[in-house]
C-alpha cells in the first residue's frame, strides 16, 4: 500500500469522519481520480511534439496517455476538426496514489518562488484544478532531452460534495495549500 493510501485510510478519513460529523464511513470523502492534460498546440506544424509530449506524459504518469483531438475547425488557428492536438491520462488506485505523492512532496517544492498552491482553484463540487507551468518540475524528466517547456492541468477529482470538505480531504492528504493572509 503506498504512504498517501495508507495515511488517508488511519488519519485523514477519522478526522473527516470527527469533523463532519459523518455517521458512515462510506460518506467520508475520498480521492476518485487525477487527470493530467497536456496540450500541444504546436502539433498543428510539428508531428513530432506530440510524440515527445506523449513520452514525458508516460514518463511523468507510469501510465501511456491518450491522444486528444480537436473537437471543431477554427480557421484562425489552422485547425481541422480531428486533428491531434494534445494528450490526456486518467490516473486512478495505487498510480494515483504514487503521483499525488510525488507531486505534493517533491515537485511542487521544486518551484522557483513557491508559496503554497491557490486555495480558490475548486469548482464548486469538490475537484481541484491546478495548473503546472512546466514539465521540468518532475523528478522523472531529463533537463537535456526536453526540446520545449510545456505547462499542463492536474485535476484532482473526490467524492466530497463542497470546496470545505474537498480542501479538507486535500490539506490533510499534504497539499501545500499557500497560507491565508492574516
Amino acid at each position: 500500500m503506498n504512504r498517501l493510501e495508507q495515511k488517508y485510510k488511519e488519519t485523514v478519513k477519522p478526522s473527516l469522519m470527527k469533523e463532519f460529523g459523518y455517521t458512515s464511513v462510506m460518506e467520508c470523502p475520498k480521492l476518485e481520480k487525477v487527470v493530467i492534460n497536456l496540450g500541444v498546440g504546436d502539433a498543428i506544424t510539428n508531428p513530432k511534439a506530440l510524440e515527445e509530449a506523449v513520452s514525458e506524459l508516460t514518463q511523468i504518469s507510469g501510465q501511456k496517455p491518450v491522444i486528444t483531438k480537436a473537437k471543431k475547425s477554427i480557421a484562425n488557428f489552422k485547425l481541422r476538426e480531428g486533428m491531434a492536438i494534445g494528450t490526456k491520462v486518467t490516473l486512478r488506485g495505487e498510480r494515483m496514489y504514487d503521483f499525488l505523492d510525488k507531486l505534493f512532496n517533491i515537485s511542487l517544492p521544486r518551484v522557483r518562488d513557491f508559496h503554497g498552491v491557490s486555495t480558490t482553484a475548486f469548482d464548486g463540487r469538490g475537484n481541484y484544478t491546478l495548473g503546472v507551468k512546466e514539465q521540468l518540475i518532475f523528478p522523472e524528466i531529463n533537463f537535456d532531452k526536453v526540446s520545449k517547456v510545456r505547462g499542463m492541468d492536474v485535476v484532482i477529482v473526490t467524492t466530497a460534495k463542497t470546496n470545505k470538505e474537498a480542501y479538507e480531504l486535500l490539506a490533510q492528504l499534504g497539499m501545500p495549500f499557500a497560507k491565508k493572509e492574516a
